[in-house]
């Protein structure tokens, strides 16, 4: 059975972030406090993009513990995967990218690990 799972977590969000533009990320990670600019708390996942979290919490950044993460949705992941067939198969979720007459495809436990696998298989063969 495929684990549940919405958006990247924050270690495939910190990997993805040195390979992808955060434009590109539809959602963001932050350790921004309720208790104010010179607290932080646990990173959490949030459902803003990337580039608005960094203007809606720029007063946050003047501390040097904060952190934005770009995060990744499925739909924005499939957004930066060219030419994908997704495939259900016995031992979880594949995902199968045709680049330069090439097939490539990776397997992994649920939707969103499959999708980033693939974009760093992708990225490591330089076709992304």
């Amino acid at each position: 059975m495929e684990m549940i799972k919405s958006y990247t977590d924050i270690e495939q969000s910190r990997k993805l972030a040195e390979i992808l533009s955060a434009d590109s990320a539809d959602m963001h990670y932050n350790n921004a406090s309720i208790k104010g600019i010179n607290y932080v708390d646990e990173y959490r996942a949030e459902l803003m993009d990337y580039n608005t979290a960094q203007k809606v919490l720029s007063k946050y950044l003047i501390n040097p513990m904060f952190g934005i993460i770009p995060c990744w949705s499925l739909v924005a992941l499939l957004d930066v995967l060219p030419n994908y067939q997704l495939q259900t198969q016995d031992d979880g979720i594949g995902i199968l990218c045709s680049c330069n007459g090439k097939f490539n495809i990776v397997t992994a436990d649920n939707t969103i690990n499959a999708c980033y696998e693939m974009i760093i298989k992708l990225h490591e063969l330089k076709l992304l």
